[in-house]
């Protein structure tokens, strides 16, 4: 039997898991909910029904598990406890300082309502905070280091198009290239934001309007890019379509450690991801660990689940037989 989903939310992440489930012959769409009217909500897979987010609460009997599309600013901290009473949720929740917060909500409703709610799944968090713990148990002496980019910065985006006078724009995070390389000799260099990270801007902005003091907001804009180097580019329309259409990404997480009796051995472990479309590479995480809550669930589990509390073989379609044949 497929595992049934339904997608709250229906942007870039929830096209994305519509992408996902079609790569994974296990799992089905089961339904669309939306904010917006469902008639003007074209989805791609024939035959399944869009309704308002209203509805879905009726459709606990029908959906195995509940993936949650929504930002984390204001949609995810509301809806993740609220829908978990009622489904197997999982989400992506991405406020690193609010995950503990948010997972005492979720895990309350989840507990009630008897079923499991895996949050803060995506790449980081995700796949790059599992690779953080792993390589802090295996070298507990050492120093991490994350580097994002270049990739799009959906958030650091919008923030610029909240400016006055700016029409659409696109902001790039770039890891500085000589503080990684220092990393990647196990040199353990102590990094300040600034020294880690420059942040590159592309503006479209409004006729007539005041470049310079759109400049001036964004490189001064605090918790966004006043802590970083930052160049403004200020182009037309046509070439931000052009040039600055996709959603690339992508980052390194590097462990340097120590071993030996005088701890006289360095090792450098290094997990990086490339990515063409940061939403629909995160979609494919979120699906895989809907596979997990499906199957957590039904052993009897609930409560709330970070991908720290996931066994690695609930994640794939494989059956243990075929995992230690083909990947051990």
């Amino acid at each position: 039997m497929s595992i049934r989903i339904g997608i709250l939310g229906y942007g870039n992440l929830g096209r994305g898991v519509e992408c996902a489930l079609r790569q994974n012959p296990d799992t089905e769409l089961a339904a669309v909910f939306t904010r917006r009217n469902p008639d003007s909500v074209k989805i791609l897979t024939p035959g399944v029904p869009v309704y308002p987010v209203e509805k879905a609460e009726q459709m606990a009997d029908k959906i195995d598990v509940l993936i949650l599309c929504g930002g984390s600013a204001t949609d995810l901290p509301v809806q993740t406890p609220q829908y978990a009473q009622l489904f197997n949720v999982v989400d992506s929740f991405d406020t690193h300082a609010r995950i503990p917060e948010h997972f005492a909500h979720v895990d309350e409703a989840a507990k009630k309502g008897g079923k499991v709610g895996v949050i803060s799944v995506g790449w980081d968090p995700g796949l790059f905070s599992l690779n953080r713990m792993y390589a802090n148990a295996v070298l507990p002496q050492g120093a991490d280091y994350t580097f994002w980019g270049k990739g799009v910065s959906q958030g650091h985006s919008d923030a610029i198009r909240r400016i006055e006078g700016v029409k659409d724009a696109r902001q790039y995070t770039i890891p500085v290239e000589s503080a990684l390389e220092a990393v990647r000799r196990g040199e353990n260099p102590e990094l300040t934001t600034r020294q880690k990270h420059t942040r590159e801007c592309f503006v479209v902005a409004e006729e007539g309007a005041d470049k310079v003091r759109i400049e001036k907001e964004i490189k001064t804009m605090p918790n966004y890019f006043a802590d970083y180097d930052t160049t403004v580019h200020f182009i037309s329309e046509e070439e931000l379509q052009k040039n600055h259409s996709g959603i690339p990404h992508g980052g390194f997480v590097i462990r340097c450690g120590k071993t030996g009796w005088n701890q006289e051995n360095t090792h450098i472990i290094e997990y990086s991801l490339k990515l063409d479309s940061n939403p629909e590479f995160t979609s494919s995480v979120i699906v895989a660990y809907a596979r997990a809550a499906y199957r957590m669930n039904r052993e009897g589990q609930s409560g709330c689940k970070t991908v720290f509390d996931i066994p690695p073989a609930y994640l794939s379609a494989k059956s243990g037989e075929e995992l230690r044949k083909n990947f051990l």
